[in-house]
C-alpha cells in the first residue's frame, strides 16, 4: 500500500511530537503528515501558485476517484495535505473535513486497506480541526457497523456523546442527538434480539421474566436516545420506525399514533412519503375506518401518485359510497400507468379495463374523457404502440390481452394495439379475445355503439 496508508500507522516518536508541535504551532499532533509538511515552503513562493497547486492537486484527487484510481488517489493526497499549512485562514480551516471525506473514501475502497488502517486515520483526523470531532465519530461508527464492529460503533458513539468543544452550539446540539440516536438504534437491535428471545420462551418460566425485565431496560435507554432526534424537523425514518416499535410492543398505541401524526402532518418536518406509509401501515394494524385510510394514502398519492400502494388506494376508494372517491380511483389509475415503472404492472391494467367499464356502465363517460383528454396525445405511443402489442404479446400474453381491451375502449377497435392483439391465434386465450373483442364493441368510447 502507498506510504500515505502506512505512516498513518507508524507510531509516534519524541522526535515526532516536538517536530510537529514546533511546525503547527497547535500543540496537536500529527507526524503522519511531517514528511509532507516540511516539504511545503510557503514563505517563498507566490500565494497565487501555492493555491494553484493545492487546486490542481484536488482536482486529480477526484477525477482518481471517480475513476475508481485508488493508489494513484492516495500519491495525490500526499501533495494535497499540504492545504493544512494555507496562508488562507479559510481554507486551512475548511482543509482537515475535505481531508477527511477524499482520505477516507480512499481507505475504503483501496484494495490493500484495512479496519486498523481507517481507525487509525479516523481517530487522528478527530484531532485536526476539532470542530469536525462529532462529523467524523458518527462516520466512523457507520464504518465499523458496515464491517460487524457492532461493540466498536457503540464505543465510539458513546465517547462522541460525551465530547463537548466550547459553547455548545446549535449544529453541535444536533450532531450530539444524533449520536445519541445511532446509539439508540444499535440499543433497538439489542432490544430486537431481545424480543426474538423472549417470544421463544414460556411465559410461566423464569427465564422469561429475566429476559423481560432486560427488555425493558433496553426500551428505556432507546427511548431517550431516539426521543430527542425525532422532535427535531427532519427525515429520521429508522429512528421513528424503532421507536414506534417499541412502543406498539408495550401497548402504548396513543403514543405510538401521536409520534406517527406528528411525523407525517406537522408542517415543520420536509415532505416525507414514508411518513405517510408508516401511518398508514399503523392504523391498518389498529383496523381504522376506511375514511381515515383514505384520508393518509389522498396525501401519499399526491406526492408519488406511482407508489405501489396507489392500487390499495384504488380499492379503498372503489369500496366508498361517495361518489367523490369512486371519481378519484379512476384518477388514480390513470395515475399510476402515467409512469414507465408501472408500464408492465399487469393488476393495474386488469383494475383500469375492470374500472373503465364500471364507469361506462355508470353513466360516467365525462370523467373517463376528464381523464383520456389530457393523455390521448402521448398514451397511444407510450402505452400502445405496434411495437408495444409485438412485444407485449411475446413477452406477457395476459398483460397484453388487458392493454388491447383499454386500448379498444379508450381508442377504437381499429388501433394498432387492438387489431394486433385480436387478431392472435392462441387456443388457450381464444375465449378471453373473443369476449374482449364483445366488450370493446359494446363500451369503445370511440364511434360508441358500432
Amino acid at each position: 500500500m502507498s506510504d500515505f496508508s502506512e505512516e498513518l500507522l507508524r507510531p509516534m516518536t519524541e522526535d515526532d511530537l516536538g517536530e510537529t508541535r514546533a511546525l503547527s504551532g497547535t500543540g496537536m499532533c500529527f507526524p503522519w503528515l511531517q514528511k509532507h509538511i516540511q516539504s511545503v515552503v510557503t514563505g517563498g513562493k507566490k500565494e497565487k501558485d501555492f493555491a494553484q497547486t493545492t487546486s490542481a492537486c484536488l482536482s486529480s484527487i477526484q477525477e482518481a476517484l471517480l475513476k475508481h484510481q485508488w493508489q494513484q488517489a492516495a500519491e495525490y493526497m500526499h501533495s494535497y495535505l499540504q492545504i493544512l499549512e494555507d496562508s488562507d485562514s479559510y481554507k486551512r480551516q475548511a482543509a482537515p473535513e475535505i481531508i477527511w471525506k477524499l482520505g477516507s473514501e480512499i481507505l475504503y475502497y483501496h484494495p490493500k486497506s484495512s479496519v486498523e488502517t481507517f481507525n487509525t486515520f479516523a481517530d487522528r483526523m478527530k484531532n485536526i480541526g476539532v470542530m469536525n470531532y462529532l462529523k467524523i465519530s458518527l462516520q466512523h461508527a457507520l464504518y465499523l457497523l458496515h464491517h460487524g464492529m457492532f461493540d466498536d460503533a457503540n464505543r465510539n458513539l458513546s465517547q462522541a456523546e460525551t465530547w463537548r468543544y466550547g459553547e455548545k452550539s446549535s449544529s453541535q446540539e444536533v450532531l450530539i442527538n444524533l449520536i445519541q440516536a445511532y446509539k439508540g438504534l444499535l440499543q433497538y437491535y439489542t432490544w430486537s434480539k431481545k424480543k426474538m428471545e423472549l417470544s421463544q420462551l414460556d411465559e410461566d418460566d423464569y427465564a422469561y421474566n429475566t429476559a423481560s425485565q432486560n427488555m425493558l431496560n433496553h426500551s428505556w435507554k432507546t427511548s431517550i436516545n431516539l426521543c430527542a432526534l425525532i422532535q427535531i424537523p427532519g427525515v429520521w425514518d429508522p429512528f421513528v420506525k424503532s421507536y414506534v416499535d417499541m412502543l406498539e410492543f408495550y401497548g402504548d398505541q396513543d403514543g405510538a399514533r401521536e409520534i406517527l401524526t406528528n411525523y407525517a402532518y406537522d408542517e415543520k418536518f420536509p415532505s416525507n412519503p414514508n411518513a405517510h406509509i408508516y401511518l398508514y401501515n399503523f392504523l391498518k394494524r389498529e383496523k381504522a375506518p376506511r375514511e381515515k385510510l383514505i384520508s393518509v394514502l389522498k396525501i401519499l398519492y399526491q406526492i408519488v401518485p406511482s407508489h405501489k400502494l396507489m392500487l390499495e388506494f384504488h380499492r379503498l376508494l372503489r369500496k366508498s359510497e361517495k361518489e367523490e372517491h369512486h371519481k378519484l380511483g379512476l384518477e388514480v389509475l390513470f395515475g399510476v400507468l402515467d409512469f414507465a415503472g408501472c408500464t408492465k404492472n399487469i393488476t393495474a391494467w386488469k383494475y383500469l379495463a375492470n374500472y373503465l367499464m364500471q364507469t361506462l356502465m355508470g353513466n360516467h363517460l365525462a370523467w373517463l374523457q376528464e381523464e383520456w383528454n389530457s393523455r390521448k396525445n402521448w398514451w397511444p405511443s407510450f402505452h400502445f404502440s405496434y411495437f408495444w402489442a409485438k412485444s407485449d404479446w411475446k413477452e406477457d400474453k395476459a398483460l397484453a390481452c388487458e392493454k388491447a381491451l383499454v386500448a379498444g375502449i379508450l381508442l377504437g377497435k381499429g388501433y394498432r394495439y387492438f387489431r394486433y392483439i385480436s387478431k392472435q391465434d392462441h387456443q388457450v386465450l381464444r375465449k378471453k379475445i373473443k369476449r374482449m373483442k364483445k366488450l370493446v364493441k359494446k363500451c369503445s368510447i370511440v364511434n360508441p355503439g358500432l
